[in-house]
């Protein structure tokens, strides 16, 4: 007799919104980094640290197919073994950046909704961020997985994975759900993993879940949310151990830091309880955590340096390797990479202090019209550049250099990780530039400059840097803290600074920031 096949349907819509951010996050934004249905969305997962590589690998565990269902085709695998047949309706993801159009977000849905009317499915694993920014839409994810809902009926179980600077997510609208439990976030996969395991628990006939969540009203800076040490590792722990209590009436408990820079309603930070103990063992659970993240909101504020006395400071550090980020303007926060202060106080302060001119290199640039300029002049010319602040000059006038053409490159490569390992970015051509001794990287596109592979492929000998000035935040230290002397965060006028007083926010939960 053979077993019927359970079906689980996939969606993943992955972004995260700046609202300060200079230009808007349209549907180019998502096809240049995730846009994808069926096999292939699986298939380009495979050998990452992405959640799809976790459905993937759920998928090769329980091989199968169903015929006729055109380009919504399930993951075909060559051996037959009952169990579960996956099936991908759509999957995106964009850099962080501005809110995305309003038009774009609903082809997003439907994209995703439409074919999940009419089959039966078993379950549905939802792929989200929980920070999403969208022009006339106050809470976007939560109106995706009401879609979903109302696409698939009452009685389907749908689980949701998030990042953990979800702006309170629909976690109350899912039967299983959990968050990264890292910042650098390199248990993405993992987190997927939970979620599918909570997901098979309850088709094989586990109670019907709980869920609550809890917002908290507070707006807490991002940079002390690293989970190796200090008070994100504190509450997480907390959290675990509160788990481990019950482990049958808990399945999963989140602390959401919240991505201070979406100017939502919603946004801040939250906790969360999922699993089929009671109302009373959920609500303790989150009053817990929250009397707890309450207690210690104050110790994620953060005061960060200016750039010259940042740079100062690197200057001093120990021999070695020294990072010098700009997360004011990190693509991973929201930037452009296209914010000209820490490039402007670079060339003040070698001018101004000869002990300053180190070898150094600025990664870098997101200026197009630089990349070209560079490409059709050539190796070895020099040109009168002005660099910076074409998206926008609210945080900084262009800066007007002159500056030889050292390399032409492709700034194509694969993260070797611990962050997004495996995962390919293009930021199209690039350049490596020589002012008066500085190095810089020009590049067509933004995107993350968090791996060596970045720096390998423009030439550059990280070994031969004193200074390595980056437009970066917390995700760089994964690959960077083991190779590195020391790192210092500084503050420059940009999209992501760290003093939120500067922004003009129209939403203001309370909190430190």
């Amino acid at each position: 007799m053979t077993t019927a096949r359970r079906r689980l349907a996939v969606a993943r819509f992955w972004f995260e919104g700046n609202s300060f951010a200079p230009r808007p996050t349209t549907r180019a934004q998502f096809q240049a980094r995730e846009w994808q249905a069926g096999a292939a969305a699986l298939q380009a997962a495979e050998g990452t640290d992405a959640e799809l590589a976790a459905v993937a690998a759920f998928a090769q565990a329980n091989p199968g197919w169903i015929a006729g269902c055109g380009t919504f085709e399930p993951y075909a695998f060559a051996q037959a073994n009952p169990g579960w047949t996956v099936s991908v309706s759509h999957a995106c993801s964009a850099h962080p950046g501005g809110p995305v159009p309003r038009a774009d977000f609903d082809d997003i849905v439907a994209r995703i909704v439409a074919p999940l009317r009419g089959p039966a499915w078993d379950a549905v694993y939802l792929s989200l961020h929980g920070a999403a920014v969208v022009d006339g839409v106050v809470e976007p994810e939560r109106q995706l997985v009401q879609a979903v809902r109302d696409a698939v009926g009452p009685a389907v179980p749908i689980g949701a994975s998030f990042d953990l600077h979800a702006n309170a997510p629909p976690w109350d609208l899912l039967q299983a759900a959990s968050v990264y439990r890292t910042y650098p976030h390199v248990d993405m996969a993992d987190t997927a993993r939970r979620v599918l395991a909570q997901l098979a628990r309850f088709v094989a006939g586990a109670p019907w879940p709980q869920a609550r969540l809890r917002p908290l009203r507070l707006r807490l800076p991002s940079f002390q949310m690293r989970t190796a040490a200090g008070p994100m590792a504190d509450l997480l722990a907390l959290a675990a151990r509160l788990q481990a209590a019950q482990p049958q009436a808990l399945w999963d408990l989140a602390v959401f830091g919240g991505f201070p820079y979406a100017d939502v309603p919603q946004a801040g930070a939250s906790v969360a309880a999922i699993g089929p103990g009671s109302a009373a063992q959920l609500e303790a659970a989150v009053a817990t955590l929250a009397d707890a993240l309450h207690a210690r909101a104050r110790d994620f504020d953060v005061r960060l340096p200016g750039a010259r006395a940042g740079l100062r400071q690197a200057l001093a550090a120990p021999p070695g390797l020294v990072a010098v980020t700009d997360p004011a303007d990190n693509p991973y926060s929201g930037g452009a990479a296209d914010t000209p202060g820490l490039l402007a106080a670079l060339l003040q302060l070698r001018a101004d202090e000869p002990a300053a001119r180190v070898p150094t290199l600025l990664a870098y640039l997101a200026d197009q019209a630089a990349v070209v300029a560079a490409h059709q002049a050539g190796t070895g010319t020099r040109l009168a550049l002005a660099l910076g602040g074409h998206t926008s000059t609210r945080f900084g006038a262009p800066v007007a250099v002159s500056a030889q053409v050292l390399r032409l490159c492709q700034a194509r490569f694969t993260h070797r990780g611990p962050m997004e390992q495996g995962q390919t970015f293009d930021l199209g051509r690039s350049a490596v530039l020589d002012i008066d001794g500085l190095q810089l990287i020009v590049t067509e596109q933004a995107g993350p400059a968090n791996d060596p592979a970045f720096f390998d492929v423009h030439g550059i000998d990280l070994g031969s840097l004193r200074l390595l000035c980056v437009k970066a935040k917390n995700h760089f230290r994964a690959a960077f803290e083991p190779l590195c002397s020391a790192i210092i965060d500084v503050d420059l006028p940009g999209p992501a600074m760290a003093d939120l007083g500067r922004l003009p926010f129209q939403h203001r939960p309370d909190g430190p920031g």
